[in-house]
């Protein structure tokens, strides 16, 4: 089912179809935490999550998407407002319609990483795991770069 949300001439819609694969793919390859990520994975990833756009009347002006089974869990990645928009509380806005996405309630757990928006993910109860001894990640570093050369 598809969600939508309306504030002062912007809309955030979780339509796939509506999606501007071209420029999520054109931000998201040049942001740190996903570097020259080809166009592949990213429709992949899309494919496999829950997506979140958001709209103003000059077009796609934002993303965020969840990965989740919808039932335990929630991972809030790939989250950003371009730079011609922000400073308008557009980001705020977004991830508060994630956290009351009616597919997200309930949920035992909610992760993320950031290196630097830790002040707006507290504001929606995100904090440092409290018992981060009890968490493990396998990260491939650089992965899309590594891929980009090789290919």
């Amino acid at each position: 089912m598809v969600e939508q949300w309306r504030r002062d001439g912007y809309e955030i819609s979780t339509d796939p179809a509506r999606l501007d694969l071209p420029l999520i793919h054109g931000f998201l390859k040049t942001a740190y935490w996903s570097e020259e990520i080809p166009r592949e994975t990213l429709e992949r990833a899309i494919d496999g999550s829950l997506n979140f756009g958001l709209y103003g009347p000059e077009g796609q002006l934002g993303y965020a998407r969840i990965v989740t089974d919808r039932a335990t869990f929630a991972w809030l990645c790939d989250v950003f407002v371009l730079e011609s928009v922000r400073g308008r509380g557009l980001g705020r806005w977004l991830v508060a319609c994630i956290m009351e996405h009616p597919a997200l309630q309930g949920l035992r757990r909610w992760m993320l990483a950031t290196a630097d928006a830790h002040e707006l993910y507290r504001e929606f109860g995100f904090e440092v795991p409290a018992e981060p001894e009890r968490l493990m990640a396998k990260q491939v570093r650089d992965i899309y770069k590594i891929a980009a050369h090789q290919g």
